[in-house]
């Protein structure tokens, strides 16, 4: 669709929608609009001239000509907070039309505010949750923009809502928009594909359009020499990384005794392990431990070389906490314990000079703010210690302040989304000089023009170069400077960052050229997707489903047939003697607890299986996967009881094999408390343990895996279902839904929140956390004595009159009652 005729005023953009005066006119935005109007479109333009603007002229046209609504998406709040006050300026609608979606909207509000909204903008994360949670439907949104679209990698829930939006949408329009889209043509075209994407339309700086509206940025490359008591820390923690590594050697699976051993290195490295652990061989167990110290060994070794001592500090300060908890590793105890760790430990504490960063820094800042004449520096770092150390340290020379990102790290709080918008805004107004970010700050965020962009550290990715550098040089010329300690990973990571850089912007040149080829590569794969789907046979069944959706096998202490495969049967008999015949849970006063979510249909064509999901289990993709199943509607709750809930009787607590083991050696009883709170509430508990190698993924004795099992069966009436990964628990879930809902026409039903534990109930929690001897045996000890006290007072002869006491565990009970209390 041309711009041209309504678009011939000088200064501005007169387009339908659009506030007067508001959008300046540049014609690269306007080439860039009209492609983007013609298709689904990725958008590529560099950091900081204007493709939220391009996405905004796309939305404005498409709300005037077709309709329906806009959505927006952008990885985090603070840049969706950013695009909601330009939109609302640029856009000619009323402001309330233009509605915020982030996490501190609740669901309720974002379904209505969805109803009325022209446009909404949001982060993925929340639109992913609500389409999950049927609370919204795409099929009337017109233009979707996919913000720093670079990320449509993995599980990203970008691409899951692309995904959705092409299913569901009846009138699509897709704009993705980046600077850096990938380092190669190969990861543009995988964006391209997750996103939908038929066409890529680039301008660069050496487009005439575009050169109008930049300047030049100088990048200069500063080595600084690390002063000697940095080095002999450095050492000291590569001695031991050495003798890791060679630990490593001896087990056969690397030939590197190297202490700059690379990450593709460790990678190969974890693999064999992982290899020796699949055949249940001792040396894999050791082997991963041995790796897990070199991991952490490494990063103690890049705090050294190139952030500061100071940063250093806290890190090693925090290993030692982490070895002195409960649960804490053999490579955590290991590592801390190794008198050369120590020793570089006491030279951190006695070292009363600053990194040479720290002094260069001052200086960079002192002659871009002094001889110069700037007015504002922002310092990237990428770690968050460094980011406080260097702000209080440049505090005594110049107004600055720090930028971070809002989660919470031992000794830092982070920064909410109103403060970090609150400091952006002081820093555009010139209240301070110097903006100290980590990595919050590189990626789309309005951060002012600056004079000076310093990386404290280089990055390993062009991706992330580019975008900091993209902060200097807009309006008038800029500077970029990156420091790196010599002779170190600074290095390293400068010349990758540096040649992948180059090759990106040579790629982006060159899509100019192969565009054509790209969408014929694109529009090729989706004919092969075509093809591949036509003649496929359903008439027979697969393995996964003749074996009941993904081969579920009953487990120790779990009903099963004679066959050994997982008694589903079970589930269409009536619920247990402990619940009334509606299988709902009774109160201590016998009234019945209902709370019915939905009714699943029974006539005909309206007929769908519910699955009530809680809302903490979006962290694995088995929801996402359930929401595209034909026949199933997913609904996203906070339960108080239970992972999933499949029917008034039926609740699912889902357990990976890591998570079922931490149980069992890192003291964690909660995994018990919330398979009883499922038993008390509903007939039918069901617990599916989800992941390979239960007996030979940790070094936990069998006995105690029976123990849990048993346990889970025996004392709290739970079926235990095994699945191989995400794929496999979805299918089970599945299955037993439609059994439940389609077989046994029963509903779905949350039975209401976790019940106040009784007295009896209170009085068994606190003895079964004695020394963490668990629920059994602390039920077992009170039948015995009869009361919390009696338990407390017991000598060692009277515990271990109790059956299933024993010495060790005697012992353990008296150490923790009797002896003093000393504060770590």
């Amino acid at each position: 669709m041309a711009a041209t005729g309504e678009d011939e005023a000088e200064g501005g953009v007169d387009w339908p929608l659009l506030s007067p005066g508001v959008i300046e006119r540049r014609e690269y935005q306007l080439t860039l609009a009209d492609a983007a109007l013609d298709g689904h479109t990725l958008v590529c333009l560099p950091t900081g001239l204007g493709k939220t603007t391009v996405s905004l002229l796309v939305t404005a046209r498409r709300l005037h000509d077709a309709g329906g609504m806009s959505l927006m998406l952008a990885p985090t709040k603070p840049l969706v907070s950013q695009h909601v006050d330009f939109y609302r300026t640029a856009l000619d609608v009323p402001d309330d039309d233009i509605v915020v979606f982030t996490g501190e909207v609740s669901p309720d509000d974002r379904a209505a505010l969805w109803e009325d909204a022209r446009v909404v903008i949001a982060t993925p994360q929340v639109v992913e949750n609500d389409l999950v949670g049927n609370r919204i439907s795409l099929a009337g949104v017109t233009h979707l923009t996919f913000d720093e679209c670079h990320r449509a990698t993995g599980d990203y829930a970008y691409n899951y809502i692309a995904e959705r939006y092409h299913e569901d949408a009846t009138d699509p329009l897709v704009t993705g928009m980046s600077a850096s889209p990938g380092d190669d043509e190969e990861a543009i075209l995988q964006v391209c594909e997750n996103l939908g994407l038929e066409s890529v339309e680039v301008m660069t700086e050496d487009d005439a359009d575009v050169d109008a509206h930049t300047h030049e940025t100088e990048v200069d490359w500063e080595r600084v020499e690390l002063p000697e008591t940095v080095v002999e820390i450095r050492d000291a923690v590569n001695e031991v990384i050495r003798e890791r590594m060679e630990a490593l050697k001896e087990l056969g699976v690397t030939n590197s005794t190297d202490p700059s051993v690379s990450e593709r290195e460790i990678q190969r490295i974890q693999g064999r392990l992982r290899d020796l652990m699949n055949n249940d061989q001792s040396e894999g167990y050791q082997g991963m431990s041995l790796l897990a110290e070199v991991r952490k060994l490494r990063t103690a070794v890049t705090y050294a070389e190139t952030q500061s001592v100071e940063a250093l500090r806290r890190y090693l300060d925090r290993q030692q906490e982490a070895a002195r908890s409960s649960g804490a590793s053999k490579a955590d105890q290991r590592m801390v314990s190794e008198p050369k760790v120590r020793r570089a430990s006491r030279l951190c504490r006695d070292y009363d000079d600053i990194h040479p960063k720290f002094r260069r820094t001052r200086m960079l800042i002192a002659e871009t703010l002094g001889i110069r004449d700037g007015e504002r520096v922002i310092v990237f770092t990428e770690s968050r210690d460094t980011a406080e150390t260097l702000t209080d340290f440049l505090a005594d020379h110049f107004t600055v302040e720090r930028f971070v990102g809002q989660s919470d790290t031992d000794g830092s709080d982070g920064m909410t989304q109103t403060e970090q918008q609150d400091t952006l805004e002081r820093f555009r107004a010139g209240e301070f000089e110097v903006l100290v970010s980590t990595s919050v700050a590189e990626e789309g965020l309005d951060v002012p023009e600056v004079d000076l962009v310093l990386f404290y550290e280089p990055v390993p990715t062009a991706i992330r170069s580019i975008q900091r550098k993209g902060r200097t040089g807009r309006q008038t010329e800029g500077r970029v400077v990156v420091l790196m300690a010599e002779n170190t990973r600074d290095e390293a990571y400068f010349w990758k960052s540096r040649q992948d850089e180059q090759r990106m912007e040579e790629e982006l040149r060159e899509l100019k050229d192969v565009a054509g080829d790209l969408e014929s590569r694109l529009h090729g794969q989706e004919d092969l997707d075509e093809f591949e789907g036509e003649g496929e046979s359903t008439s027979e069944p697969t393995e996964s489903d003749a074996n009941g959706g993904g081969g579920a096998d009953v487990d120790q202490g779990s009903a099963a047939n004679g066959d050994g495969q997982a008694g589903l049967d079970a589930f269409e008999t009536g619920p247990s003697e402990s619940n009334n015949d509606d299988g709902d849970a009774e109160t201590e006063d016998g009234e019945v607890e209902t709370g019915t979510v939905a009714t699943a249909g029974v006539d005909g064509d309206d007929e769908t299986v519910e699955l009530v999901v809680d809302q903490r289990e979006m962290d694995s993709s088995i929801a996402r996967d359930l929401s595209r199943r034909e026949g199933l509607t997913t609904r996203l709750e906070t339960l108080e009881v239970g992972d999933y809930v499949l029917s008034d009787r039926v609740v699912v607590e889902r357990k990976t094999v890591s998570d079922f083991l931490d149980t069992l050696t890192g003291g964690d009883r909660s995994m018990f408390e919330q398979v009883g709170d499922a038993a008390s509430h509903y007939g039918r508990p069901v617990v599916v343990l989800e992941g390979a190698d239960l007996y030979g993924q940790r070094n936990v004795h069998p006995k105690a895996i029976h123990g849990a099992l048993a346990s889970l069966a025996v004392d709290f009436g739970a079926s235990v279902l095994r699945t191989g990964d995400e794929d496999e628990t979805a299918d089970l879930l599945e299955t037993v839904a439609r059994r439940e809902q389609e077989t046994a026409d029963r509903e779905v039903s949350i039975h209401g929140e976790k019940q106040s534990k009784t007295l009896a109930e209170q009085q068994v929690y606190t003895v079964a956390s004695i020394a963490e001897v668990g629920p059994v045996i602390g039920r077992t000890l009170m039948e015995h004595f009869g009361t919390v006290e009696a338990v407390m007072t017991a000598e060692k002869e009277d515990l271990m009159a109790v059956e299933g006491i024993g010495e060790v565990t005697a012992d353990r009970i008296r150490r923790v009652v009797s002896s003093e209390y000393e504060a770590d």
